[in-house]
């Protein structure tokens, strides 16, 4: 079994036998195109790419590209590559300008034109007067920048800095304007802004984030994920079935499958909306896991490597009741989403979108608008972890004591928890209290402090229970909201009565206790408690 992947080397995989999902024709579909820009958000395998279009261009197809899709179709010659990667210039102004230019010259100084760049120039300078000088000597390269934008994300809450960073990098791709030497150019980023914000008029970059052609050039479809990790499919089946990996059948491996679907598909890149793929890090993490502890979990791995931007925290705070609400698509116009002028000003929903917390629901355009949502399962969880550190800042979510609490308080001990926990929530929350709201901040709070919950239904009215299974206990709470006092004893009925009809309880594995209890919402002003509850039987 070939071992998993952590590189952004392309020369690894052939080096030390790792599992490779060829990725090589979407790659020659993108380089009929001389000069393009791709955003993808992070861990998405931006860099990787970018290594492999290094290496077919530096090495050619032997012997790295063997066994690829495309070793016996490339044809071209080598080119020196010039490799740029923002994030190596993370410090302010003066040294971004002082390191950039010292990546260029040295490049220069590599191909024998170290005297075409004068030593005082600004990084845009240099690499005109570098390109002008190939040009007449009638030498092509090939230029890759990765991570354009880490200097803008970095400084888009400095508005200053963040112009003086914005007009540097645009005077840089300008540099390229109109140069025959330049075979190839390939740009990416994490955000995407309007053309002309970044890519000056002239410079012949496209923007191929959304072309269907190579829309999985990053990410993973299922018959990728099928096909390169069918043993560690088989050894996760067996793992959780307790059989032999050759006992696993194929409805057995599908089974994992569609369930890895559930937790890490769902994004798409493709304006058609044809395609769709999965989160890299997350199935290559899970399946390293699985291998190395020997035991299936399917957890938060992409977020839980680099977490909620502290852009998109700032976003939460102002609109948690729109996120507790929102149980579908959102729609916007095709200008916020295709022209955003500047990370300051972007709409937050588009910088969700790019950073991967949203994904594209709809062909691009729908009409004049597209539709965009929340992409799995993972993504789900993570904007609820963070959604419940915001509402409840002062609530204790050690996942071991409320674990201890859960499992083994009564039903009026979980009342008053709960009760203290509403109380805990900004005054600005109940203004738009509902019964969905009720739900999403409980959920966001079991979510948050680790507690072992799962879905096991959805209502008509869109409604589902919150059910949370501990070691001998399983609980199940139906949550109703109340105007008034007077409506408390009916909507109690209801939540009882739901539970009966639906079974919440009568799940496997069976549990020793199960402790079924609905529960209202008093909303009256003076009260927001839950005042009335009762075990169903």
């Amino acid at each position: 079994m070939k071992d998993i992947a952590c590189t952004q080397s392309f020369r690894d995989f052939s080096r030390y036998n790792y599992i490779y999902v060829d990725k090589t024709r979407q790659i020659f579909r993108l380089l009929r195109n001389r000069r393009v820009f791709i955003s993808r958000p992070r861990r998405f395998g931006k860099s990787l790419m970018l290594d492999t279009i290094a290496t077919l261009f530096s090495e050619g197809a032997d012997p790295y590209f063997r066994g690829t899709w495309i070793h016996d179709r490339w044809t071209d010659r080598k080119y020196p590559v010039l490799r740029l990667n923002f994030l190596d210039y993370l410090g302010d102004f003066d040294e971004f300008r002082k390191l950039l230019f010292r990546d260029i010259a040295a490049f220069a100084g590599k191909l024998g034109l170290r005297e075409a760049v004068a030593g005082d120039s600004e990084p845009h300078e240099a690499l005109r007067d570098l390109l002008k000088a190939l040009d007449e000597r009638g030498v092509s390269i090939v230029i890759l920048i990765d991570e354009y934008d880490a200097l803008l994300t970095k400084n888009m809450n400095a508005p200053v800095l963040y112009e003086r960073f914005r007009a540097a990098i645009r005077a840089l791709f300008g540099a390229v304007r109109g140069r025959r030497c330049v075979r190839f150019l390939c740009v990416t980023g994490v955000t995407r802004l309007r053309e002309d914000s970044i890519f000056p008029g002239g410079s012949g970059i496209k923007d191929l984030s959304y072309y269907g052609p190579v829309s999985a050039i990053t990410g993973f479809d299922r018959d990728e994920i099928r096909k390169c990790y069918a043993d560690y499919i088989n050894l996760a089946v067996s793992l959780e079935k307790g059989i032999p990996e050759s006992a696993v059948s194929e409805e057995q491996r599908e089974e994992l499958l569609r369930r890895l679907a559930g937790e890490y598909d769902g994004y798409s890149f493709d304006a058609e909306y044809r395609h769709r793929v999965f989160s890299t890090w997350s199935v290559n993490t899970f399946f390293h896991e699985a291998a190395s502890r020997k035991k299936v979990i399917f957890s938060d791995y992409w977020y839980d490597n680099g977490g909620i931007p502290s852009i998109l925290a700032k976003y939460l705070e102002t609109h948690i009741i729109s996120l507790l609400e929102y149980s579908g698509d959102i729609e916007i116009s095709m200008d916020d989403f295709w022209n955003p002028a500047s990370l300051p000003d972007m709409r937050q929903e588009v910088l969700m979108c790019q950073t991967g917390y949203l994904t594209a629901r709809s062909r691009i355009p729908n009409g004049n608008s597209v539709r965009l949502g929340v992409p799995d399962g993972e993504v789900r969880r993570s904007l609820e972890k963070a959604l419940s550190l915001l509402v409840f800042p002062s609530a204790d979510f050690a996942a071991d004591e409320n674990e201890q609490f859960f499992s083994g308080a009564s039903a009026g001990e979980i009342a008053e928890r709960l009760s203290s926990l509403m109380c805990a929530i900004s005054h600005e929350i109940f203004h738009k209290m509902n019964e969905r709201t009720v739900h999403g901040l409980i959920h966001a709070f079991m979510i948050g402090a680790g507690q072992p919950e799962r879905t096991v239904a959805q209502g008509a009215s869109g409604r589902s229970d919150i059910v949370l299974d501990y070691r001998n206990r399983r609980l199940v709470l139906g949550l109703r909201y109340a105007e008034t006092e007077k409506e408390c004893p009916e909507r109690l009925c209801e939540a009882a009565e739901q539970i009966r009809e639906r079974r919440y309880g009568d799940l496997l594995p069976a549990k020793t206790e199960v402790l079924q209890i609905a529960l209202v919402f008093n909303g009256g002003e003076g009260v927001r408690q839950f005042t009335h509850y009762e075990t169903v039987v």
